[in-house]
């Protein structure tokens, strides 16, 4: 893995560097966390602003939209971007982070021609529909049936944890084409107009009170069979490629983040006296060590990913793996060195701290993790 800064990468960051500090004091005041309709056009406001700049779509493929930035190029914008307090993808997560590249790396040029550009413009957001009430940490098991019908299918069933279902114009769905197929078969990918007859949205409200999630149900939807991504019953093959981005490259900027919030819980612990305890001391030194080794990780994913493609390999798994533990104790370690002051931080603070609970499941458990690790990694055999 070479990542050597080259001069034309250095000047690469000081033009960043000089746009953002021209474009953030521009950026309106940030909505509540609980408006997602206003945190959609807020989210999508900045992604027309990397847009017209020049940065939407940094490491993608140039003939996806993007820019073929080089690893070196990706990290330095996320680096950046986080230092200088920028937004973060938001509700255009899914669409930028799993949907857009998974289509770049498996749609067909016409696919990629429709669903890239207003994406990468901030013009349109995605969502993700796989998990099920009945499946669990089983995808595979997933019951929500699609039967063909002259050029459509006709889709009946429902998800569960639908991130951002309620502001989405569309939705990576997975669906059991052929129920007769051993479960890791007969699965297909299509993309689902959110405003399709049939697809109904029930916000879910979180333990922190936020309704960034929902269920989703489907009475006889009709998607149009050119909509399918990838060939028919080969959707769980498509799925490892979406999940491979899920796991690899998506948190990149969350690692950049945790080091900062780990910065500035060094401060305040010095600040209040809390850097007296040798044990929260080493606590916290050991969370730099590990997040700083995280970074290593994830500059090896996107170096491994831009080598093979853009698809990450299951690196992304690792990196998930201890990353996931490492956000709940990052922010175990936050408890203990504000106390009763992280009251007083505001319902961001809150969010943060309740929602790194969830990233032990998210994008696949940490047992599904393991599993991977396991078997692919360290060739044990499979469980049975």
């Amino acid at each position: 893995m070479d990542l050597t800064r080259t001069p034309e990468e250095e000047e690469f960051r000081a033009g960043l560097r000089t746009w953002l500090a021209k474009a953030l004091p521009s950026l309106p005041p940030k909505p509540s966390p609980d408006d997602w309709p206003a945190r959609r056009a807020y989210d999508l406001g900045w992604q027309r602003m990397l847009y017209d700049a020049g940065y939407a779509g940094l490491h993608w493929p140039l003939d996806a939209g993007g820019r073929g930035a080089t690893p070196t190029q990706h990290l330095i914008f996320l680096e950046e971007t986080e230092k200088a307090g920028a937004p973060y993808v938001g509700a255009n997560f899914v669409g930028l982070l799993h949907a857009g590249p998974t289509i770049a790396a498996e749609g067909t040029p016409e696919q990629r021609a429709r669903w890239l550009p207003p994406v990468l413009r901030g013009e349109e957001v995605w969502c993700q529909g796989f998990s099920e009430p009945d499946a669990g940490s089983d995808l595979a098991a997933l019951r929500t049936r699609a039967w063909r019908d002259g050029d459509d299918y006709v889709v009946s069933g429902s998800k569960i944890w639908t991130s951002h279902a309620e502001v989405a114009d569309w939705c990576e769905l997975l669906v059991r084409t052929d129920p007769a197929a051993p479960k890791h078969r007969g699965i297909s990918w299509l993309a689902l107009r959110m405003d399709a007859p049939g697809v109904t949205v029930r916000p879910l409200r979180t333990l922190a009170g936020s309704t960034e999630f929902a269920e989703v149900f489907l009475d006889d939807v009709r998607v149009p069979v050119a909509h399918r991504v990838g060939a028919e019953n080969d959707g769980w093959r498509v799925t490892m490629v979406t999940l491979s981005f899920e796991r690899g490259t998506a948190f990149v900027g969350e690692v950049v983040a945790c080091r900062r919030v780990l910065g500035e819980l060094a401060r305040e612990a010095h600040r209040n006296g809390r850097w007296d305890d040798p044990v929260l001391r080493r606590h916290l030194g050991r969370l730099n060590a590990e997040f700083r080794a995280l970074w290593r990780l994830t500059q090896w994913n996107v170096s491994e990913a831009q080598s093979t493609g853009g698809v990450p390999g299951v690196g992304g798994s690792v990196f998930k793996l201890r990353y996931s533990h490492a956000r709940q104790e990052l922010y175990d370690a936050a408890a203990e060195v504000l106390g009763p002051d992280a009251a007083d931080l505001g319902r961001e603070w809150t969010l943060d701290r309740l929602s790194s609970l969830s990233y032990t499941i998210a994008a696949g458990t940490s047992q599904i993790q393991r599993n991977i690790v396991a078997e692919r990694i360290l060739g044990l055999p499979k469980g049975r």
